[in-house]
């Protein structure tokens, strides 16, 4: 049996693996002199009592990853240069040219801490609001003291619809960013057909002018490797992405344009469908932006711009590959067609790979991620005197381990005996004695 002292020491071993498979997981960042929490529009207006809070006082608390363990020092002023807000996801940062100008092109994912976890463990949308695995895109450009922005949200597709926590949500979204466009990219038969059909039921009766709700069948309508048709969905959104704008500020800091709307991709993981018509609407901004900033030529289009392509491609790609690892173990499904435009052979190959590992990550090590997620956001607390719920599980199952392996060995002895204790005795080997009665 274990001792509570023994139990501890084993638990202090469980956690301290679990911290670590959390730190070892690609994609945290942080920033002594920006703040990586808040998107450029949300900084631009800001009070001047903001501007001078900390960095820790300052963040948004949907995106500091490392808040729990931050909270103590909140009540100490003086330490908070000390504490630095840390972010989950992916962030690139490319200086390009075009033209002969250089700019900064930036691409930043932050993966919201609230109701985080793995692909099958954390569904939905809690009490509070808070969706599942939500993640905040942010597209940067600067150029020549203006910058600009463009931002997307995704999360994947609910297995529970509860309509009073759904209509905090998307009350809460609206408040943050506007007008909401949900691209649900689910299928619309088989497997995926009634989750479609129950979202689209929950959304029509929450649209009032705010929230608009269109629906494309990714896998239909790519089938056969019909990439092309992507574009459907992006020129039926053409209008709307027109009306939500970007945010865009000039060399002297006058807000020329700001963003009143985003959309907000859904399918059922969050990171293959979503990130490749995430790259698209991205590129659409990226082309009037650049041209409102003197970068591109009026006729000029960005796809036309090889040396950028091939930045801009891999970049969206990688993003897909880190936000995958993080959420379900392994790299992006469809990375192919976003980092060369078109679909292949070897990524059909590899997503079938992809798709394996995750089958058996989701079976087999997911529950021990899950728990290691939820241990470094503070959601599990760990007290000296305790004993884990782990270490009692385990317990149990050596107890009943022990019982049932000597329970048995006891049972299969008494049955050897009954059956062949002759065998088992001493007895007189060499002369045979009469029996007697």
């Amino acid at each position: 049996m274990f001792s509570p002292s023994s139990l501890q020491t084993q638990d202090n071993k469980t956690f301290l693996s679990m911290i670590n498979n959390v730190l070892t997981t690609d994609g945290f960042y942080f920033c002594t002199d920006y703040d990586l929490t808040h998107t450029l529009q949300r900084l631009a207006d800001v009070s001047h009592d903001f501007q001078e809070m900390s960095l820790l006082e300052r963040a948004d608390q949907r995106f500091v990853w490392n808040g729990s363990l931050l909270r103590e020092f909140l009540a100490q002023p003086e330490l908070h240069k000390f504490a630095i807000p840390v972010v989950h996801g992916f962030i690139v940062m490319k200086p390009c040219r075009i033209n002969g100008k250089i700019f900064e092109w930036i691409l930043i994912s932050r993966r919201s801490c609230f109701r985080a976890g793995v692909r099958y463990y954390v569904r939905g949308i809690d009490s509070e609001g808070h969706a599942a695995n939500f993640v905040e895109t942010e597209q940067i450009v600067l150029y020549n003291g203006g910058r600009a922005s463009f931002v997307q949200v995704s999360k994947p597709t609910l297995w529970i619809f509860c309509l009073p926590n759904h209509q905090l949500h998307f009350d809460s979204q609206v408040l943050i960013y506007g007008k909401q466009t949900i691209l649900n990219l689910v299928n619309q038969k088989g497997s995926e057909k009634p989750l479609e059909q129950a979202f689209a039921k929950m959304v029509s009766g929450m649209e009032n002018g705010m929230i608009k709700y269109v629906a494309f069948d990714f896998h239909k309508e790519c089938s056969r490797m019909r990439w092309d048709r992507l574009n459907i969905l992006v020129d039926n959104v053409a209008e709307t992405q027109d009306e939500y704008s970007y945010f865009m500020v000039d060399t002297e800091g006058k807000v020329l344009s700001q963003q009143k709307g985003t959309f907000r991709s859904n399918c059922m993981d969050c990171l293959d469908r979503t990130n490749v018509i995430q790259s698209m609407l991205a590129r659409r901004s990226i082309q009037s932006q650049l041209q409102r900033m003197g970068v591109l030529h009026v006729a000029q289009r960005i796809e036309e711009q090889a040396d950028f392509e091939k930045i801009y491609k891999n970049a969206w790609a990688d993003n897909a590959n880190a936000c995958a690892k993080q959420y379900a173990g392994t790299g992006a499904l469809k990375t192919d067609f976003t980092r060369t435009g078109k679909r292949t052979q070897m990524g059909l190959v590899m997503d079938g790979v992809n798709s394996a590992i995750r089958y058996y990550k989701n079976n087999f090590s997911d529950g021990f991620r899950q728990d290691s997620i939820d241990l470094f956001l503070g959601n599990y607390a760990v007290y000296e005197t305790d004993v884990s719920p782990l270490s009692i599980f385990v317990s149990l199952i050596f107890t009943l381990a022990y019982v049932l392996f000597w329970g048995t060995a006891a049972a299969v002895t008494a049955a050897v005996i009954v059956f062949n204790g002759r065998d088992f005795v001493d007895a007189p080997k060499l002369v045979q004695k009469e029996k007697m009665d």
